[in-house]
């Protein structure tokens, strides 16, 4: 697909040049030579080289914001995944983080490996080989590795999320053969990386005998609703998030089972990507904590600052730095997350502060298995199924 053809489907042609895009973006708020309508206009003018080969392309955080505020619709993330893919074509590939190990991590699970990933596994979780319900665990076990310096132990998540499934009475399928999403590869414009990922767990999921894949990631969510029917077709199951699905069950929590007060911070994927606003803050208030919003909240929340794994300097910093702020200045104590990198990029932004900013951090499937042992429903017995 060439520049003109990007540009055709993204809508990016109907562009009015009124600046809401640039506007509403949180790079530009922070790096003044960056607008989305400039970077659409290079290509619009014929002159996509110019984009291929500049810093801004790998800029972009594909939040959203602007696409939502854009009144011709223009869908700005998909255009620049798109224009990825070209600059990959063209060996040009972003500032990767983390000296590219997530890369590496992603294009060894596209190969043919064995895994050990279901280690996390803790006596008392009810788990299965194969039955209707899949648990898609995503790169938690892996963020472990990687992240251990930041004391952010991502399984938490994990083992939290089948305790919550129990709960509900569902068995999940929890699979070695698992690999990554493959949202990042396409973020950064790789779509045959993408491709491959998507078929293999495609693969591992209808063997499993599931239909219906249930993730704690709104990364992965997104990645499986929304992106693999366009790479592998039709999907022979369903994709749901996980508070999606306990928004139904909210009788599991007992209403005064925990006193304190939290904000909450959207992720884009969860929100401004599947719509979920109302299903997290349901759940929290369940619970019976006293949930205060952010300056920014819902469709207008700012993002966690960084996205692929890519260009993750003065700017993201800059980014996560304010949300941080906008945290605090709610008077609670507790930033609750309901996507393990936003945990991530959030606790390496506290830990850069120092101390500066008292807020603790805390997934949102940690706070709700706190509320269902409060109300005795967290015990439950092991069965590997």
């Amino acid at each position: 697909m060439g520049p003109e053809e990007i540009a055709r489907r993204t809508r990016a042609t109907l562009c009015l040049d009124c600046g809401k895009c640039t506007a509403s973006c949180p790079v530009t708020r922070v790096d003044r030579t960056y607008s989305p309508r400039r970077t659409v206009e290079r290509v619009l003018l014929g002159r996509p080289e110019e984009l291929i080969h500049n810093d801004h392309l790998w800029a972009c955080l594909t939040c959203g914001q602007c696409t939502l505020r854009c009144p011709s619709g223009v869908d700005y993330p998909a255009f620049v995944v798109a224009m990825r893919a070209l600059a990959r074509q063209a060996d040009v590939e972003g500032a990767y983080a983390h000296n590219a190990v997530m890369q590496q991590l992603m294009m060894i699970m596209a190969g043919p490996l064995k895994q050990q990933r279901t280690g996390w596994l803790s006596k008392g979780l009810r788990t299965a080989k194969r039955g209707e319900d899949f648990y898609f665990v995503g790169c938690l076990p892996y963020f472990d590795v990687v992240f251990a310096d930041l004391g952010v132990v991502s399984t938490t998540a994990a083992r939290d999320t089948v305790r919550l499934l129990n709960a509900m009475g569902i068995t999940p399928v929890v699979s070695d053969d698992e690999r990554c999403c493959g949202a990042d590869l396409l973020l950064n414009g790789d779509e045959e990386g993408f491709r491959r990922l998507a078929e293999l767990n495609v693969q591992t999921i209808v063997a499993s005998g599931a239909q219906r894949v249930i993730c704690s990631c709104p990364e992965c969510a997104n990645a499986l609703r929304n992106d693999y029917p366009r790479y592998v077709g039709r999907l022979p199951f369903t994709v749901v998030h996980l508070t999606e699905l306990l928004a139904d069950h909210l009788d599991l929590f007992a209403p005064d089972s925990l006193d304190e007060v939290v904000t909450y911070q959207d992720p884009c994927r969860l929100g401004r990507y599947l719509g979920r606003y109302d299903e997290p803050r349901a759940l929290l208030q369940a619970t019976g904590v006293e949930l205060v919003e952010m300056e920014r909240s819902r469709a207008n929340a700012l993002c966690c600052g960084s996205a692929g794994w890519v260009a993750c300097g003065r700017c993201a910093k800059a980014i996560q730095t304010e949300r941080l702020r906008q945290a605090q200045a709610t008077g609670a104590r507790r930033l609750i997350t309901a996507c393990p990198k936003c945990r991530i990029h959030l606790s390496c932004a506290l830990h850069d502060l120092g101390g500066e900013v008292p807020l603790e951090l805390e997934d949102i499937t940690a706070l709700l298995a706190r509320a269902l042992k409060a109300k005795g429903k967290g015990r439950v017995t092991n069965d590997e199924g």
